[in-house]
């Protein structure tokens, strides 16, 4: 099936605006009516642990039950670094493959979907399975949904997995209920910063952050944060549990994306009956639960993990977190790049940015782009390594 020029042009047209370029109606950089079979800029990881580099690679043949989509924004998560080094604990690729596993995009081909249609996807990627840190991408239908009308798409595509990350496990696993305290650890990271959010506009009675950085912490009190409180190195366990008991009071929830000690003390202020729920631990693999305040208080201890929650699944909260943004209800922080920044992209990320970073891969009208210096056929590849279980240190990420 082969996309109208309209589709063509609202493929640029939302591509240009993504970048800010000011899209005038004129196409100038077209995206292919033929829209496979060519080489796609690409980035590539060529082994476990290695960085990204700027590529091309050719898609495999769209069969039924997939959508070929031109990307218009994907943003970085820590899970794809945690994948692209090789450690993470579900998934190793030993073959070059292209990461990316979320994007917003244009509908080019499709048997349900039409032309045009602008989606938001997730993908898994892998050395036969291409992601959406390219051009274009392939995607499953079922790992598609229609974006709705209104939407900036660089936002629209900026909450999606770390929106899930906070809005799924606020809601669903915790049930949170308006007047309850709620105390967020790693509340200064992109899902700190959106859990902040969605507890406040759910009618939490108090919301407390918690991270290491104190300016960034401070910015929180803007975004519906009651209070703040900041991990101080070599601080025991009892210690910030006296200053978490002080800003917050007994505690409801827990969204907890450190674990280790700040989860060890956040255990010492928690309410009779009290939810916590674990999405990452950079703070340690390990945390010591006490037996006696596990089943003095009645906690309820679990961990959600986006990567095994079916798109389905995630519909209600991705549609409340669009919702928000056309509102003007919610606000994440952005830096956009583009696809042959693609290191600078990786590089900020890995050092754990305050901010969402989505890579831009579209042709933008009147803009250059430097030749790909090889290309990677990825049909031919072999199929990549069974999984394999690896030591985590880092744990799997929220987003």
């Amino acid at each position: 099936m082969q996309p109208p020029d309209d589709a063509v042009l609202r493929a640029e047209r939302a591509a240009s605006t993504a970048a800010g370029s000011g899209f005038d109606g004129t196409v100038t950089n077209r995206i292919p009516l033929d829209p496979q079979g060519d080489e796609i800029r690409a980035a590539i990881v060529d082994a476990p642990g290695a960085e990204p580099r700027l590529g091309s690679v050719v898609l495999p043949p769209r069969t039924p039950g997939t959508t070929l989509v031109a990307v218009i924004a994907a943003p970085l998560n820590p899970l794809d670094l945690l994948i692209a080094s090789g450690a993470f604990h579900s998934a190793r690729h030993e073959a070059p493959y292209v990461p990316g596993s979320e994007c917003v995009g244009v509908v080019l081909a499709s048997d349900r979907y039409a032309p045009g249609s602008l989606v938001y996807g997730e993908c898994e990627a892998s050395p036969d399975n291409p992601g959406c840190f390219a051009a274009r991408a392939l995607i499953a239908d079922e790992k598609l949904l229609l974006l709705p009308d209104g939407l900036d798409l660089v936002p629209a595509a900026a909450v999606g997995n770390a929106g899930i990350a906070a809005y799924m496990p606020l809601i669903g696993n915790a049930g949170l209920r308006a007047g309850e305290t709620v105390l967020v650890l790693g509340a200064t990271g992109a899902v700190g910063q959106l859990a902040v959010q969605v507890a406040h506009r759910h009618g939490a009675g108090r919301v407390v952050g918690v991270a290491r950085d104190r300016a960034v912490l401070e910015r929180l009190l803007d975004l519906g944060a009651d209070a703040v409180v900041d991990l101080r190195a070599n601080e025991s366990a009892d210690d910030l549990a006296a200053r978490l008991l002080a800003a917050a009071g007994r505690v409801d929830v827990v969204l907890d994306a450190v674990y280790g000690m700040p989860l060890e003390a956040a255990l010492r202020v928690c309410a009779s009956q009290a939810r916590v729920v674990n999405i990452g631990n950079p703070g340690g693999a390990t945390a010591q639960v006490p037996a006696g305040l596990l089943r003095g208080k009645q906690l309820t201890l679990s961990g959600f993990a986006g990567l095994h929650t079916p798109l389905c699944d995630k519909r209600a909260a991705l549609t409340w977190l669009w919702g928000a943004l056309r509102r003007d209800e919610l606000k994440v922080e952005v830096r956009t790049l583009e696809l042959d920044d693609i290191l600078t992209a990786w590089r900020a990320q890995e050092a754990s940015p305050h901010h969402k970073c989505v890579l831009l891969p579209q042709e933008v009208p009147g803009g250059s782009r430097p030749e790909p210096a090889s290309t990677t056929r990825l049909v031919d590849v072999p199929a990549s390594a069974p999984s394999t279980a690896a030591d985590d240190a880092s744990g799997e990420p929220a987003a």
